[in-house]
């Protein structure tokens, strides 16, 4: 990786020119990173260092081992030549019109450029249309909503653009930005190859514009088309590729990517909140909460990927500290899709489900292709046991990304609810190939197989068996499985089981129905094998419960001293008058 001071200088540069492209979200992308470069202590003041003091701790507890920032063996960095400016062609024009994009005049502002032949000109006009183009369509879509929040609004100017920036790039004239605009344009009309081919040579010409990565990756919907991508080895390209993997579900693969990455950027906010939305993948539930309260105590009014740790504190049931964010959000910005998805889990934690829909709708007023509030809303109707409306946020979900697992699994979820089995696994199966680690997914599919309609219990069986090699915290798994193996008579089998059950009670300490059914299948089975000393064992743990089991438990023990002391079983049914 290029030197500390060499990507300073270049985050330095590229955030200027971003900024007067108007591209601001990858203008902050890029100075969050500036300042995630660890400070040379020698040459600043504890004031210089101060943003990045919170964020050590987090790197020191999770970082495997240190990791030098010299690239990889083998692997050349090229550093990429700064951008020549054109100010001094389109100065006063292009002031003017920045003030207008700036104020979301758009249309005004592509109007003060429409004889400005310079390319940042050229760039910011086309820009504005574009978004011109997207301020209309949203209009049109509240206008001509139709009855699942859906509508057939396109942007108007993406012909117009298409055609313009098309020339541009076929002359030799298009700058990398313009390469971005093209690549959106291509993008949105539903050409992917080509928009992939021209996101390329931008982010390989000016590899610091952190939306054209992120519209490349929204592309890259298989690691082969990731793989077959022709990209130049700058820093950048190693920021993208953990993006990458961590959208194709490739957990580790990111993680260690990140933490390269952290040779460099040591206090990154960003990478560390990319480290939380791994480790929340691998259901890493205690380290992600202590990333997120060590990001809150370093910026405590970051609103960014706090939805993330607010499904976190719901599903620990951490009441009073999802309260506490709850209402820091509130207060820092009320009209954040994110504040509304936190406030949303706030009152579904407290059973008010109706009102958590009301957040989640607000949610998608202000962005309608938010993701999580769409599969967040789903579950809420789920509850609320309103399945079509379930069925429509989820089916919004999974159009927006097809990706997103919950969605496909909480579709299966009502499908099984309107006993529609056959429907309801074929969903459970794309959430499970899109998750394979996660055990909730492979129970609901074997319940699935087990409903009196399908009743395919060998099925089952294969799916309770990965639930239990995948880290199975309900303890589900396993008790199902010595349930299945003893309905099948399969003795020996439903003994295994049954055993690793209650070995698994045992060290978690927990006590019920589930303990005395194995207690009573282990001393029936073990009496059954002539193996006396263990089932004894079970039969006098049998004997500290006040129920039925306790009698049966004493049959048992007769029955086996009768046998031991070798006087045979009487049966008094059949005794002679």
């Amino acid at each position: 990786m290029s030197s500390k001071e060499s990507c300073r200088n270049e985050l330095r540069t590229a955030i200027r020119q971003l900024s007067d492209r108007c591209l601001y979200s990858a203008a902050k992308w890029a100075a969050e990173q500036l300042v995630g470069i660890e400070q040379d202590p020698a040459k600043f003041t504890p004031s210089h260092t101060r943003f990045q003091r919170g964020s050590s701790s987090i790197r020191r507890r999770f970082r495997t081992n240190e990791i030098a920032s010299t690239p990889i063996a083998g692997v050349s960095y090229v550093s990429t030549p700064v951008l020549e400016e054109d100010e001094a062609i389109d100065g006063d024009f292009y002031l003017l019109a920045k003030s207008y994009f700036d104020c979301r005049e758009y249309r005004r502002a592509a109007h003060v450029l429409r004889d400005q032949s310079g390319k940042k000109a050229v760039f910011l006009r086309c820009y504005a249309l574009y978004l011109a183009g997207e301020k209309r369509k949203e209009e049109e879509m509240i206008e001509l909503e139709g009855p699942l929040g859906k509508s057939d609004a396109v942007n108007r100017e993406l012909v117009y653009l298409e055609r313009e920036l098309a020339t541009l790039r076929k002359n030799g004239t298009a700058d990398p930005f313009g390469l971005y605009l093209y690549g959106l344009v291509l993008k949105e009309k539903g050409s992917e190859n080509l928009a992939r081919t021209v996101l390329v040579e931008s982010v390989n010409s000016y590899p610091w514009n952190w939306n054209a990565w992120m519209e490349l990756q929204s592309l890259c919907t298989t690691i082969d088309v990731l793989n077959s991508l022709n990209l130049s080895n700058h820093w950048m390209k190693d920021f993208f590729l953990a993006n990458a993997y961590q959208e194709l579900r490739m957990h580790n693969e990111s993680l260690a990517k990140y933490e390269y990455l952290q040779g460099t950027f040591s206090f990154s906010s960003y990478i560390q909140a990319q480290i939380a939305k791994a480790q929340y993948s691998l259901r890493e539930f205690e380290q992600v909460e202590v990333i997120f309260e060590d990001l809150l105590r370093n910026d405590p009014y970051r609103v960014e990927d706090m939805d993330m740790y607010s499904n976190v504190l719901y599903a620990k049931e951490c009441f009073s500290t999802l309260s506490y964010l709850a209402h820091r959000v509130f207060s820092t910005d009320k009209y954040r899709p994110e504040s509304c998805c936190i406030i949303g889990n706030y009152y579904s934690l407290k059973g008010q489900h109706e009102k958590s829909v009301v957040y989640f709708r607000r949610a998608l007023k202000l962005n309608k292709n938010y993701l999580s509030a769409w599969t967040l809303m789903g579950h809420e109707f789920v509850e609320m046991k309103n399945t079509p409306a379930a069925v429509d946020a989820y089916r919004r979900a999974v159009d927006i990304s097809p990706c997103d697992y919950r969605a496909w699994y909480g579709l299966g979820q009502a499908y099984e609810m309107m006993a529609m089995p056959y429907y309801a696994l074929h969903y459970f199966r794309k959430s499970v190939f899109l998750q394979p680690n996660d055990s909730r997914l492979w129970i609901a599919m074997a319940q699935c197989y087990e409903t009196d309609q399908l009743q395919m219990l060998e099925e089952a069986i294969k799916c309770y068996k990965r639930a239990a090699n995948c880290n199975d915290t309900e303890a589900i798994a396993l008790h199902q499985l010595a349930k299945l193996s003893k309905e099948l008579k399969r003795s020996e089998e439903a003994a295994f089981y049954y055993k690793k059950d209650l070995e698994r009670m045992e060290a978690e300490e927990r006590e019920g129905p589930n303990m005395v059914e194995a207690l009573l299948f282990l001393a029936t089975y073990y009496k059954s094998q002539k193996r006396f000393e263990e089932a004894e064992i079970y039969c006098t743990r049998l004997l500290d419960y006040a129920g039925p089991e306790k009698e049966t438990a004493k049959s048992l023990l007769r029955g086996m001293r009768k046998v031991q002391s070798g006087f045979p079983s009487m049966d008094i049914e059949h005794l002679p008058p």
